[in-house]
């Protein structure tokens, strides 16, 4: 399995994750790792439109959707 280094973290970042780590009652690589899975398991905004421009068959242009759904 992969794994990742992140270098140089100020204390106080490092204070602070090692704290919520310990009120979840894990590890601090368990509770990265958690952090890391659930920010990959979110699509990105670029993602979700790349995806979006893709899809075909709607009877709206997507500017046209934005504005109605933003009203």
């Amino acid at each position: 399995m992969p794994s990742v280094q992140i270098k140089d973290v100020p204390d106080e970042v490092h204070a602070v994750l090692r704290q919520r780590a310990a009120r979840n009652g894990q590890s601090l690589q368990e509770y990265l790792l958690d952090r890391l899975a659930c920010e990959a398991g979110r699509p990105t905004l670029t993602e979700v439109l790349d995806r979006v421009g893709h899809r075909s068959g709607g009877e709206l242009p997507l500017v046209t959707a934005a504005l109605l759904a933003r009203r």
